[in-house]
């Protein structure tokens, strides 16, 4: 990474951007890192993260970067980088992002960056927590995360091996597909699960004083409920027509074991039950 990249800005000081700037190697100054951020005030939670260079001056922010990374929520990108362009992003800058949908990005990105010079290459990295801002971020968020990248403007090899060497130098797993396959595998095994947890959160605990009564299945499987609600509606707006189909699949699938315990079939149930441990038993998380 130190080679590929010299000068690495990052666009948004959230709890993603800032833990790269917490995680990217600097002892010896390599890469020089920049963090651009919208409000002043920001800037000195950045700084006393043990954050250094942090600016609300975008084009201070990207003078000299060769490699960008955004870290705003998806909506906001497409006019970030027409900032960023405006304001000097010098050509040859390879633009990635850390989105939780992938799609959006390379459609809305991609025309501004015509004849510019500078290329887009898409982002995952399968980290996060139900706490945001900067105050949360952690250098060592990116361990051991998957990442998924995305290549539909086929950018160079070069630049998009360059860019996986990036991640795996935070310790990310890496792994490339299509935005459109990309958005379909996060809805199942991110967004869906978001969803059920918000559900949980909103019917067990009608009345949260009764919380306290609950052990740690209900903490459990509330926890991601807790993240921020703004941030949440958009990526589910955003990946709304992967979502659907298993969201469809769950209240089929809650409608079947409702039949069976209305109508007292114990077996049924316990065929319901012995499915979802046997998947979940072969399940290798890989977060420990």
């Amino acid at each position: 990474m130190r080679d590929d990249f010299t000068n690495i800005t990052i666009l948004g000081g959230g709890l993603l951007g800032g833990s790269l700037a917490l995680a990217l190697p600097k002892p010896d100054g390599a890469p020089r890192v920049k963090l651009w951020v919208r409000r002043a005030e920001t800037v000195k939670e950045a700084e006393a993260a043990g954050i250094a260079n942090a600016t609300c001056d975008l084009a201070e922010a990207v003078a000299d970067a060769d490699l960008i990374v955004l870290a705003v929520p998806v909506g906001v990108m497409p006019g970030l980088v027409s900032a960023a362009l405006a304001a000097g992003l010098p050509e040859g800058c390879l633009i990635t992002d850390v989105g939780s949908v992938k799609q959006f990005p390379h459609q809305a990105i991609t025309p501004l960056l015509a004849e510019t010079g500078v290329h887009f290459i898409g982002s995952h990295p399968m980290a996060g927590s139900e706490k945001t801002g900067i105050t949360a971020a952690a250098a060592d968020l990116f361990r051991n995360a998957a990442c998924i990248l995305t290549n539909d403007d086929h950018v160079a090899g070069s630049e998009a091996a360059a860019l996986d060497r990036f991640w795996q130098a935070l310790g990310c797993r890496t792994a490339w597909m299509s935005a459109e396959i990309h958005d379909s595998l996060v809805a199942r095994i991110s967004h869906l699960p978001h969803i059920i947890s918000a559900s949980g959160a909103r019917i067990s605990l009608q009345d949260p004083a009764e919380g306290r009564f609950g052990g740690g299945g209900l903490r459990d499987t509330t926890r991601v409920a807790g993240g921020n609600p703004d941030m949440w509606a958009e990526i589910l707006i955003e990946n709304r027509r992967s979502i659907a189909a298993p969201l469809r699949e769950t209240i089929e699938d809650l409608r079947e074991i409702l039949a069976s315990l209305e109508n007292g079939e114990q077996e049924s149930v316990r065929q319901w039950l012995t499915t979802a441990k046997e998947r979940r038993d072969l399940y290798q998380s890989p977060i420990t």
